[in-house]
């Protein structure tokens, strides 16, 4: 089984995508992970990788893509894979496609866990973690008891830079203006499906597996 795992910034498909990697024994596929694990092992791809990161250029699409065919020829991927945050434009969507089919493997599934936007301002930047043991926190969902405190080691609580309103917004923006595209691609292919991921995290991963099976 071949997944492709979609979501907003804030949607909790990271967490998802973990949850279904232990239930089916598939390894969930950052491309981040990836770009350098294939950099410190030096193969090929990880070389030219190496090479677009130190002199500041976006490693291309073909480089990831081949990236991703090595990683998904080991072993544990013998029973599929589930790619995080990859493809993010259709222009990639078309090389993975390629290069899968290649192989003679395709994607089985194209899930978006879809949220609104408001709802998920407000997640985003009302998160808050512990300095000293990285406890999670919310300004409205889970409270801590005593202001910017940790309940657990009384650690100071912080808020990421990048977590403020605007940013935040211009980050979603970014999102759906890149995968709106890619969504009409696998939308033509009948291989996408949505999940509401506004519901309660459990109800999420049931919505998925009932997709999956």
């Amino acid at each position: 089984m071949n997944l492709i795992l979609m979501g907003p910034p804030g949607a909790g498909k990271g967490t998802q995508a973990r949850r279904i990697a232990e239930k089916y024994k598939i390894p969930q596929l950052s491309t981040g992970d990836m770009l350098r694990a294939a950099v410190a092992a030096g193969s090929d791809v990880g070389l030219k990788a190496k090479a677009a990161m130190e002199s500041g250029s976006l490693v291309t699409d073909d480089v990831v893509v081949g990236i991703i065919s090595d990683r998904i020829k080991e072993k544990d991927c013998a029973k599929g894979f589930i790619l995080d945050g990859f493809p993010r434009t259709v222009a990639q969507a078309e090389a993975l496609d390629g290069m899968l089919s290649k192989e003679s493997l395709k994607i089985n599934h194209v899930i978006d866990v879809a949220a609104d936007d408001e709802a998920l301002v407000t997640r985003i930047t009302g998160r808050m973690t512990c300095s000293k043991c990285g406890e999670g926190f919310h300004k409205e969902y889970k409270k801590p008891k005593k202001k910017n405190k940790c309940d657990l080691c009384g650690g100071k609580l912080t808020t990421r830079a990048d977590d403020n309103e605007e940013t935040v917004r211009n980050r979603l923006k970014v999102y759906h203006e890149q995968t709106a595209p890619v969504i009409g691609f696998y939308q033509e292919k009948g291989s996408f499906k949505e999940v509401d991921g506004m519901q309660a995290m459990d109800d999420v991963f049931g919505s998925l597996c009932a997709i999956l099976g």
